[in-house]
């Protein structure tokens, strides 16, 4: 047991077929982009250590297939989340209209009402854009979630939304507390740096 782990985290990434939810993942967690990945069969899950403002957290991250024929998996994949990544592929607008229904199906499977959420717009390095920035913008901040548009392919955005997450997360007592009671936790308070800390402005946070 890592004596300085603050705590463990379970993150999922929903979101359509093909808008890059595992090249996303595989970017944070190992640094590689595969342009030929292919499609996520069922679940796929992996654990990464992130420092968040001085607190250290577990990850663990469940990568979902974006296809309805694995939507038996749900239930049990939502179960316990503390935090979601919702991805659109930007030049795929029907990616993006079909936000709402993960939306739904979070809020019916999801046991926390507290869970945070956060919206990535990927593939920005891609030409022949469909969905706006302010569009997503707008659609995030109307479901209160965090805003960042990515690129797995050149690691824009990548690290910075996972970032934001945890951070949101772990001042979000009620989320991850209950998990670690009876260990005498002390949240690490670095200096206040406001002003998109180490993402340099990228994340629209609300």
């Amino acid at each position: 047991m890592d004596e300085d782990l603050l705590t463990t985290l379970k993150i999922l990434i929903i979101g359509e077929s093909g808008v890059g939810k595992s090249s996303l993942l595989l970017r944070f967690t190992d640094d590689t982009f595969d342009p030929e990945l292919a499609a996520t069969i069922g679940v796929d899950f992996k654990v990464k250590m992130i420092s968040v403002d001085g607190n250290k957290a577990k990850l663990a991250i469940w990568d979902t297939a974006g296809q309805e024929r694995f939507r038996t998996l749900t239930p049990s994949y939502y179960r316990g989340a503390q935090g979601a990544i919702l991805v659109y592929d930007v030049i795929r607008r029907d990616t993006f209209v079909k936000l709402d229904n993960w939306l739904n199906e979070l809020e019916t499977y999801c046991t926390r009402n507290d869970i945070v959420n956060m919206l990535v717009g990927n593939k920005i390095d891609k030409e022949n854009r469909e969905v706006d920035r302010n569009e997503g913008l707008k659609f995030a901040r109307k479901h209160s979630m965090l805003f960042i548009e990515a690129s797995a392919k050149t690691c824009d955005g990548v690290q910075c939304a996972f970032e934001e997450l945890v951070e949101k997360i772990i001042q979000t007592p009620g989320l991850w507390e209950s998990e670690n009671q009876n260990k005498g936790v002390k949240l690490s308070h670095r200096e206040e740096s406001h002003g998109g800390g180490a993402c340099g402005g990228y994340c629209s946070v609300l």
